[in-house]
């Protein structure tokens, strides 16, 4: 790969290069995509053992201000101010035609007693327009600051608590979406009992300065392999999760992507949201689309883009994501569909190549979430 000079590096990016990963741009940094092992056997480690990955290009900041959890509730259709402390919540950050700026999650530290911050973790690729627009939108009710200065790696997998017994015990005390500070390693980290992957583990965000060595005593462990971003998305499709830029956007609201849960009935009834009137709508006279699990039938995957038709006739939808899942044994995606076709079992074409290829819509997620549920 060739030095991009725009392209931003993790902390951990002569460490990658040392474990052989193969690096590409994404989000404007030098991430690995894979490592020698190959994407098929890190995804098959991950959910066999333990991996662990660097996604220290996301954004993290604190939210600071005196009603912090009412004010961010006017950027997201989510319940914020119910957060207990600890807690953690996946949102939207909505514009205010319905469509959705990014998907994000919130954390209100267990330490906070009087309601005043929250911790937020962006996608990377949208975290400059995430924070202007949170900050500008907050102007005089709260403050928001960067956290550059921190590394963030998630360990993830039915092993990962194997790992945390010995490093940081006082992970495995948390439940899935619960967030604490923890020393792992000796290293003081955030760590919350969360991920991207289906199964169980921890997001650890960790001063920058001592990235490396975290990284190193985790990738010491018998269980961990170190993961790049071709797993890390074979992953999250098989665990039906939308990957922001592909299965979410600005084009689509909550309701037809399938995340109504994330509109609790609180949110609905007082309509106070960006975007409330579209998400009202969806919800009381149905979409136009929804987001739906897709299994090709044959052999060849459906990638992002691909046509999806009625059998033997019209294209009416498309596949926002898709791949070889490892763990199924075969083809799977994602993509949109009228509502009249979302039932699984329901038959459906993929034109691949200018050939329609048999495919039936199917219930997500593919692959069983494992989270530690309390």
């Amino acid at each position: 790969m060739g030095h991009d000079a725009d392209l931003k590096f993790t902390p951990l990016y002569d460490l990658h290069l040392s474990l052989g990963a193969k690096m590409v741009p994404f989000a404007g940094y030098a991430m690995p995509v894979q490592y020698p092992a190959g994407i098929l056997a890190e995804h098959k480690a991950t959910r066999a053992a333990a991996g662990l990955f660097d996604v220290s290009h996301m954004g993290q900041a604190w939210l600071e201000g005196p009603d912090v959890a009412k004010a961010f509730e006017s950027l997201v259709p989510g319940d914020v101010v119910g957060l207990q402390p600890g807690q953690i919540r996946y949102s939207l950050l909505m514009a205010e035609d319905g469509g959705i700026l990014d998907d994000l999650m919130v954390t209100r530290p267990v330490d906070d007693t009087d309601g005043s911050r929250l911790f937020l973790v962006v996608n990377a690729a949208c975290k400059e327009q995430d924070f202007a627009h949170i900050a500008a939108k907050l102007a005089g009710k709260a403050v928001l600051t960067r956290l550059d200065d921190r590394a963030l790696l998630a360990l993830q997998g039915p092993e990962a608590k194997a790992v945390m017994a010995r490093l940081g015990p006082a992970a495995n005390a948390l439940s899935f979406m619960t967030a604490a500070p923890v020393e792992i390693a000796g290293i003081p980290c955030l760590v919350s009992r969360s991920g991207y992957t289906g199964e169980d583990g921890f997001e650890i965000s960790v001063p920058a300065d001592r990235a490396v060595e975290l990284a190193k005593a985790l990738l010491d462990q018998p269980e961990v392999a170190p993961i790049g971003l071709g797993a890390r998305d074979s992953l999250r499709l098989e665990a039906g999760l939308c990957l922001y830029g592909h299965d979410i956007d600005t084009t689509t609201d909550p309701i037809e992507a399938s995340l109504a849960w994330t509109v609790p009935k609180r949110r609905r009834e007082a309509a106070d949201f960006p975007g409330a009137a579209r998400v009202l709508a969806a919800l009381k006279d149905g979409v136009r689309r929804r987001r739906v699990g897709i299994k090709p039938l044959g052999r060849a995957p459906a990638r992002d883009g691909t046509a999806v038709a009625l059998p033997g006739g019209a294209e009416v939808g498309i596949v926002t994501s898709g791949g070889f899942g490892p763990s199924v044994e075969g083809p799977v995606a994602m993509g949109y569909v009228p509502p009249e076709l979302a039932k699984p079992g329901t038959k459906i074409d993929l034109i691949v190549r200018g050939k329609p290829l048999p495919a039936e819509v199917v219930a997500l997620p593919f692959v069983p979430h494992r989270y530690a549920k309390p």
